[in-house]
């Protein structure tokens, strides 16, 4: 919003410099983002009196002037038909850029030298008239600034408002809130009385869209002559960067800048049947704008019709049909109020954005559309030289209430953190014109201005009681903070855990999008009855490739691979933390459960010189999920084999569960050649899933410490043939459960298969280690605990020895 100090001081006297008045506006929540002096460009045009004329010797057209500058005689070549000696004109010294960038220089014009240009009101930018060169009044005198001469002397303060603060979007808005800062009292303009007489027959106006239009009221004005604006008024629109057009059109702009009320004017000849009516478009209405461009309606669009027509688009701009022409001789002028929402829509669905729309989007004020119908009538009658009907039409058939807020002191203080009085709050909100109705000891019942459209709480009256207080004036204090341990949630600690280590493993965290197709589930090869297959279904997805949230965050890790795949990169170590979603039913929340994932395939090692390709296999993504498992001290996890139908998207045989007490915590295998094939990809993949709620169950993360060992330990290994269906593990259990004091540790190192081993069986070696806390072992008695353990092997899993 731009505006002119000299148009302020037409309604209040500005009592500070106008750094000090921007500053102020600023504090009270109008940023003043620039001031400007708005003839600056005129700094080096003066006042100049021809005193001598002679004709051009190479040129017809032009004419040498002998000019007066004050301090000097310059030579002036000039072609301007109205220059005669004696005249004062605006000269333009030597060094003088103009608003539209040309640069006045001393040069020679057919062979004649010219120090400088005689100036048209359109060459200083101060009118439309380039016919001739300005003639000055005979008061001014030469040498002096054309500024003063033609009281041009003004700044333009550009002022950043928040779409809230539409009040302030006139000039008599910013007066009102400058009034307010100097505790003085704003000059409204003058505006005539009238009848409001619904039974004058200059037009009739029906409303048939009241939701979109709750007020609309006309105004004639007959016998104006269509002519160019005074200069006051071209002064006025120029200085904040308004551009004149005609004295009718100029006036419609002035009084919507002054008031912030938008206006039309019409060609009440070209109105038919002396009607007005406000509906809606018909869904594809063609509608040519002032502009010249076809505007394609819908049925939310509010259009102004005469009896035959559409007119103008309500609230934005006015069409080709009904404009102001030169032949005009009778006006009629609107004033309404539409709703906000409807403008809105309407500006953007057409991507036409207005002085008009921009102000009826946010918000004018109700009340005033018949002040600023008759202001600009006034006006009319007075600068075309015409005679306003006496009386309007005014047609309010939604009338918009402004309620009574009731303000609580001590609330208002302790949310500004001020200690104001009763008394003082009044001050402050009746200052920028609300309503005191009742007050008590504590509260205040306000009422605000009908201007004011953005209050409509109790809090919206503390911020306006802030501002006028001053923000500088609240004291600074620090929020009060408990000097308290706050620890972490468990859960955010966990996955930074988990994070560490999984970088520590060389594996790249993934992030993917938790919506997924649907039909994921059947390239997972889930069976029926998975409870993966319960999907939660999104109302508005993004892609339909994203109609569902996932159950499983290795279909992600999967298209991560492929991407990278595609790239060449074949050796790929990624992880996810993230939430599945399984569906319970209709009228419940999904349950959300918090997973980790992995993937690995391709080479075991980094490629290189020195190493051999090893692609990865089965033990090494199990040798991840083991150290995760040994990283958060979970030392009664076990891995055991998955039966085949439970096997879906792995590789039955090459597929763990993993178990820690009677719960089952994840998996761990061989993604399924079939998954594969499903997800384009011909390379082998590993996986393994942790459930995360119950890591965080059985984790331990307090540091552990023990003292190293003193004494030496012994080793002794043994391999014992047993049914191909024991699992190795199980015999390393029951190692441990012997509860032999002296076993530190027993492995697995060996597993055999194979002649002359028989096809049924498999040999199994397992590694011991021996030590006492208490004293270095004896050959003799470790070989006899070594055959204690070995006969209990035999005897267990009715295995053999070698031969």
């Amino acid at each position: 919003m731009k505006v002119s100090l000299s148009w302020l001081e037409d309604y209040i006297p500005i009592e500070t410099d106008i750094d000090d008045l921007a500053s102020a506006l600023t504090m009270a929540g109008l940023e003043v983002e620039s001031v400007t002096d708005t003839f600056n460009y005129l700094e080096k045009v003066v006042v100049g009196r021809i005193i001598e004329i002679n004709p051009h010797p190479n040129a017809d057209k032009l004419k040498i002037c002998r000019v007066d500058a004050g301090d000097g005689v310059l030579q002036i070549v000039c072609g301007a038909p109205n220059i005669k000696e004696n005249l004062l004109v605006p000269l333009a010294m030597h060094g003088t850029l103009l608003s539209d960038g040309t640069l006045i220089e001393a040069c020679e014009v057919r062979g004649q030298r010219s120090e400088g240009m005689l100036c048209s009101e359109k060459e200083l930018e101060i009118g439309d008239d380039g016919s001739g060169v300005l003639v000055l009044s005979e008061k001014c005198r030469a040498g002096s600034s054309i500024t003063s001469a033609l009281d041009l002397s003004d700044y333009t303060l550009e002022i950043g408002l928040t779409p809230n603060r539409s009040d302030c979007l006139s000039i008599i808005g910013i007066a009102r809130e400058i009034a307010a800062i100097q505790k003085t009292k704003i000059k409204y303009p003058s505006v005539n009385q009238i009848n409001n007489n619904k039974n004058y027959d200059f037009v009739s106006v029906k409303i048939e869209a009241v939701d979109h239009c709750p007020r609309y009221a006309a105004g004639l004005v007959k016998g104006i002559s269509v002519a160019p604006s005074p200069f006051w008024l071209r002064k006025r629109l120029l200085s904040v960067g308004q551009r004149p057009i005609n004295n009718i059109v100029d006036i419609s702009n002035f009084v919507m800048l002054e008031c912030g009320q938008p206006l039309h004017t019409f060609d009440f000849d070209q109105v038919a049947e002396k009607k007005i009516v406000v509906r809606t478009a018909t869904k594809g209405e063609i509608f040519v704008t002032l502009d010249g461009k076809n505007r394609v309606m819908d049925e939310e669009m509010l259009l102004i019709c005469d009896g035959e027509k559409p007119v103008a688009i309500a609230g934005v701009m006015g069409g080709l049909n009904s404009e102001i022409s030169n032949s005009t001789k009778d006006v009629l002028i609107e004033s309404a109020y539409f709703n906000p929402l409807s403008i809105r829509k309407t500006s953007k669905k057409l991507g036409l954005s207005t002085e008009s729309s921009y102000r009826f989007e946010r918000g004018v004020d109700p009340d005033g559309t018949v002040r600023a119908l008759i202001r600009a009538a006034d006006l009319i009658a007075e600068i075309g030289n015409g005679k306003m009907v006496e009386s309007i039409k005014d047609e309010y058939l939604l009338k918009q209430k402004t309620d009574a807020i009731e303000l609580s002191v001590s609330k208002t203080n302790k949310l500004l953190g001020v200690e104001l009085n009763k008394d003082t709050i009044k001050a402050l909100l009746e200052s920028i014109e609300f309503k005191v109705q009742n007050s008590s000891s504590d509260t205040i019942e306000i009422v605000p201005p009908s201007f004011r459209v953005d209050i409509t709480r109790p809090v919206d009256l503390m911020e306006e009681a802030a501002r006028l207080y001053g923000y500088n004036n609240i004291p600074t204090t620090l929020p009060l903070m408990h000097a308290e341990t706050v620890h972490p949630l468990e859960t955010l600690v966990l996955r930074e855990n988990i994070r560490n280590i999984m970088t520590g493993l060389s594996f790249a965290e993934a992030i993917n999008y938790s919506f997924v197709n649907e039909s994921t589930c059947d390239r997972l090869k889930l069976s029926s009855d998975s409870p993966k297959r319960h999907l939660l279904y999104v109302l508005n997805p993004l892609t339909e490739e994203q109609n569902v949230m996932r159950t499983s965050l290795i279909p992600g890790l999967i298209e991560t691979m492929r991407r990278n795949l595609s790239h060449q990169v074949r050796n790929l170590k990624i992880y996810e933390i993230g939430k599945i979603f399984l569906n319970k039913d209709k009228n419940s929340l999904p349950e959300e459960i918090e997973m980790i994932a992995g993937l690995w395939t391709g080479d075991r090692y980094n490629p290189a010189w020195y190493t051999k390709e090893t692609n990865c296999d089965f033990y090494d993504i199990k040798g991840v999920a083991e150290a995760i498992l040994d990283a958060l001290n979970i030392d009664n996890a076990v891995f055991t084999k998955l039966s085949f139908e439970l096997c879906n998207y792995t590789r039955y045989g090459y597929t763990a569960k993993i178990v820690a007490g009677k719960e089952t915590i994840g998996l761990v295998g061989e993604l399924d050649s079939g998954v594969l094939q499903n997800f384009d990809l011909k390379q082998a993949a590993f996986i393994f899933e942790l459930d995360c709620n119950s890591l965080l169950k059985l984790s331990n993360l307090s540091k552990m410490s023990e003292q190293l060992p003193k004494y030496p330990s012994a080793i002794r290994d043994i391999t014992i043939i047993i049914d191909k269906d024991i699992e190795a593990m199980s015999i390393i259990d029951n190692i441990k459960g012997i509860g032999e004091k002296l076993i530190e540790n027993a492995n697995l190192f060996d597993i055999f298969e194979g002649a002359p081993i028989p096809s049924a069986k498999k040999s199994v070696s397992i590694r011991i280690t021996y030590r006492s806390s208490e004293k270095t072992l004896e050959d003799d008695e470790v070989n006899n605990t070594h055959k204690i353990i070995t006969d209990r092997l035999i005897n267990k899993f009715g295995a053999s020895l070698p031969a």
